[in-house]
């Protein structure tokens, strides 16, 4: 097939990646503008940029997809269809039914399930065992359109944002590389979606990872894992920034108010949660690498009584 492919992020490469090695032909990559990045505000290429030069494939770069002249830049190209996975826009009617085949969308989450911008980190915070990736046929709504193949794995117990990233992310291009075999072959078949069982996915913040203690250690647990590596999970300790990395849930609780460090141990210290102690494993403070906890106790006194509390 000739295809146009639309997105942004890490999340997107594997899927072009995919596409290029069975064969199809890429004759576009439509991904987010430039930004610059660090203190010298040099400008860096997204990744789908990056991968699609490598690749020898032209690439496009509006600042709106739906302006005319975006619009009619995508026609130019004649593709038989368009395959877009976190590109970052939302694409008008005019373009979702340019080509023959329309836009095909890869969403990490088993749809209808965590509609939205980051399902991957809230199927983590939630406490989902299952998550997986749909294809589906786009419309104008917000992932609502209806779905073509869905592949599925468990969480680990450790299950990080990140880590589910990953495996998502290859699960998707496989998935992607069968939806359009499918496609070609004449066999798709396509599912309504019902109403959504979950919250709308939102786009992440810094703010949400301001530890509430108040919550239940098993939540707290999950916020951390969720939010690893991005953008983190954190508190306040004696006026400045802990990033908590890795913990474990305790099944004790004390008389101690939240936030309060209970118990100080060899590798790593137990706080008391609204339900249940948090034991710290993995951290991190300014100016330092992220340290195993037993490492931070040895350099820094924590002592028994100390409050943790919310930056906010």
């Amino acid at each position: 097939m000739k295809v146009i492919f639309m997105g942004t992020p890490d999340f997107s490469v594997g899927t072009l990646e995919a596409l290029i090695e069975a064969g199809h032909e890429v004759v576009l990559a439509v991904t987010q503008p430039d930004k610059p990045k660090g203190r010298g505000g040099k400008m860096q290429y997204p990744p789908v940029k990056e991968t699609a030069l490598e690749h020898g494939i032209p690439v496009f770069q509006p600042k709106k997809i739906r302006d005319p002249q975006a619009i009619a830049e995508l026609e130019k190209y004649s593709a038989d269809v368009m395959v877009v996975i976190a590109f970052g826009q939302i694409l008008p009617k005019q373009i979702l039914e340019m080509t023959p085949y329309g836009c095909i969308n890869v969403h990490a989450s088993l749809l209808p399930k965590y509609r939205g911008a980051a399902p991957i980190q809230w199927a983590v915070i939630n406490g989902e065992e299952v998550s997986g990736v749909t294809t589906m046929q786009m419309d104008e709504g917000l992932d609502t359109g209806d779905m073509l193949l869905k592949t599925e794995l468990t969480l680990d117990k450790k299950e990080t944002g990140g880590s589910l990233h990953d495996k998502l992310a290859k699960a998707g291009a496989d998935l992607c590389v069968e939806t359009l075999r499918a496609l070609e072959n004449q066999t798709a078949v396509w599912e309504k979606q019902g109403e959504s069982p979950t919250p709308y996915a939102s786009m992440l913040d810094k703010k949400l990872g301001d530890i509430d203690w108040n919550q239940e250690a098993k939540a707290i647990e999950r916020l951390i894992r969720g939010l690893n590596p991005w953008p983190s999970a954190y508190t306040d300790w004696d006026g400045k920034v802990m990033k908590i990395w890795d913990a474990d849930v305790v099944e004790e609780d004390s008389n101690e108010a939240p936030g309060t460090i209970v118990k100080v141990e060899k590798g790593g210290f137990c706080v008391q949660t609204g339900k249940g102690f948090l034991k710290v494993l993995s951290l991190q403070i300014p100016g330092k690498k992220r340290m195993d906890a037993g490492a931070f106790l040895r350099g820094y006194e924590i002592k028994e009584g100390t409050v943790l509390t919310q930056k906010k």
